[in-house]
């Protein structure tokens, strides 16, 4: 851009600034780009201007004050060889009044700039307008009113199953119905592909690298492809550099089972950008409205997964373990750690993370188990489920709703449990509170001490009821797994002839597995399993049906033989 030095070329050279925003474009024609250029021109010229340079902002609210090409005119006003800025209305300018205020009354005389606002007849040229700070906040209440209306339009829409948001990576809006999501072929085999690595226990970088690889186009360069432009920065540079927090966010959208999620953020006031996560009691949630890209089983085991998922050792091949994440303490509840022999790296083993002979824990032992006695009764337990389902699969089916009920029953009844518990110390520190209010009203505990102790009731009071609210939401909307035993009998059927575990298979079948404390009954050390099948707990095999057991027995350390005890109590 050429920049006049002398103060003649400067007096000839003006800033023209065609704006409309998001809300303008409901308005009529006269608002836009293309019009609000010509005017522009065309009175600048009649004024005298002759050097005319163009500040263009399409689609951006006038009560945002990071606009990028107000910005860059600002920028290039400090330089010193523009002399004046015109608008076709103040509103064009600015509907934050605090922000247009200092802009007219400091910024501009400071620097000598002359301001035009057509539709106002303004020219500070003329001397000051002692109406304009009464036109800059009509402009932002403009907006307000404006956004007001649209938070109220958005909440009729949202609460009746409208979709408030684009459709995510994946789907597209249907031709014929704007308001509905079809699946768009191309990006929806990505996104299964995403979802099928996860569940083969691939992480989110191992992802996002093998499509970095192969070229494929990212969620916001493939919208850009298809003349889509949504929110956001496209990579000018690649447009296949995929990151992990683009899978990450990929792995959390409920919608790809066929929901309609609205109101998952929110704003504070219409002058804050910021989105904030809402609560799930706040959000509207239709299921099943669209066709689903990813089974909700599917899904739910990814999140599962996802939840579970602790930091995975590597073997020196570079291998991670397959059962980090799903071992759990019998006694303590807490997740076993993966470990490698430190004399020899091809011995393997779990154990319990909260162990007190490590700093900080409380657990009595340590539920030592080696990978190697984990994959033979694992497998072995398969194998024999396999063989329940291929000769009694209706005796199966009974037994595995049944197991799936008594799942819930019990989650159930441990909620109610911990909510009682949690309603008995609320009720606690009521009593406490209010007797040490007694005890400081007498004089027995100083003022210091009352308050101290008074933070630390209401912190802890504070904490309990965020909870209690949790555990009654939970209690209100649990319902029966969407996991039936059809689905696991169709995804155990996969695996007959299996001979070795994969990640996959895992993540599949097994919710986690708890681990119990090696004990010596009889002479013979026994190690106990407890294995937690996906919405349906443990299953116990009837000793009727003939179905021989898992037998594993195994030298694990310095001589020590166990022996598998499977357990479904």
């Amino acid at each position: 851009m050429k920049q006049p030095n002398n103060q003649t070329n400067r007096d000839k050279t003006i800033a023209l600034y065609p704006h409309i925003s998001r809300e303008d474009k409901i308005g009529d024609e006269s608002n836009s780009i293309v019009n609000q250029k010509k005017l522009l021109t065309s009175v600048a010229k009649k004024m005298g201007f002759t050097n005319l340079l163009y500040f263009v902002d399409d689609g951006i609210s006038g009560n945002n004050r990071d606009r990028k090409e107000f910005n860059r005119m600002l920028a290039e006003l400090e330089k010193g060889y523009i002399g004046a800025v015109m608008v076709k209305d103040l509103s064009r300018f600015a509907r934050d009044h605090i922000f247009a205020d200092t802009l007219i009354e400091e910024f501009f005389p400071e620097h000598n700039i002359r301001l035009i606002s057509i539709s106002e007849n303004l020219d500070t040229a003329e001397g000051e307008d002692e109406f304009t700070p009464f036109r800059n906040l009509m402009s932002e209440w403009y907006c307000r009113d404006i956004s007001k209306k649209r938070r109220l339009t958005n909440v009729v829409k949202g609460n009746a199953g409208e979709p408030l948001s684009p459709p995510p990576y994946g789907y597209k809006k249907d031709p014929d119905n704007s308001k509905r999501w079809i699946v768009d072929d191309e990006p929806a085999a990505i996104v299964r592909r995403i979802y099928r690595m996860t569940l083969e226990g691939f992480g989110t970088e191992q992802i996002a690298a093998e499509l970095d690889r192969e070229n494929v186009l990212t969620p916001m360069n493939y919208w850009y492809s298809q003349g889509l432009p949504r929110g956001g920065l496209k990579n000018t540079e690649r447009t296949n550099r995929w990151v992990h927090s683009t899978v990450t966010k990929i792995l959390s959208l409920q919608e790809y089972c066929g929901d309609v999620i609205n109101f998952k953020t929110y704003s504070k006031s219409y002058k804050l950008k910021k989105r904030i996560p809402n609560s799930e009691e706040n959000m509207a949630i239709f299921k099943d409205v669209h066709e689903a890209i990813i089974s909700r089983a599917d899904w739910e085991r990814v999140q599962a997964k996802r939840e579970l998922r602790t930091r995975k050792k590597v073997s020196r091949d570079g291998v991670k373990n397959i059962f980090s994440g799903l071992l759990v303490c019998a006694d303590c509840g807490h997740t076993l750690n993966f470990h490698i022999n430190s004399g020899n790296a091809d011995i393997t083993y779990f154990n319990c993370r909260n162990y007190k002979g490590n700093s900080r824990g409380t657990c009595e032992t340590t539920h030592y188990i080696r990978v190697d006695f984990l994959e033979q009764v694992v497998l072995g337990e398969i194998r024999r489920l396999m063989k329940y389902v291929t000769k009694h699969s209706e005796d199966f089916i009974r037994a595995a709703i049944g197991s799936a009920q008594q799942t819930v029953e019990q989650n159930r009844q441990q909620m109610q449990k911990e909510l009682r518990t949690l309603e008995a110390r609320d009720r606690e520190l009521d009593k406490l509170f209010s007797l040490m209010y007694e005890d400081n009203s007498k004089g027995k505990i100083d003022d210091e001490r009352f308050g101290r102790m008074s933070r630390q009731y209401t912190d802890e009071q504070r904490t309990i009821a965020e909870k209690i609210k949790e555990l009654r939401a939970e209690l209100d909307t649990q319902s029966v797994q969407s996991y039936t035993a059809e689905s696991f009998i169709t995804a155990l059927r996969k695996y007959g002839r299996t001979k070795k575990l994969t990640q996959y298979m895992l993540n599949e079948l097994i919710e986690k597995i708890e681990v119990f404390q090696a004990e010596k009954i009889d002479g013979v050390w026994q190690q106990r399993l407890r294995i937690h099948y996906h919405g349906l707990g443990s299953i116990s095999i009837p000793e009727q049906l003939a179905i021989p057991n898992c037998e594993v027995n195994m030298n694990t350390r310095k001589g020590v033989y166990v022996a598998y005890s499977p357990t479904t109590a």
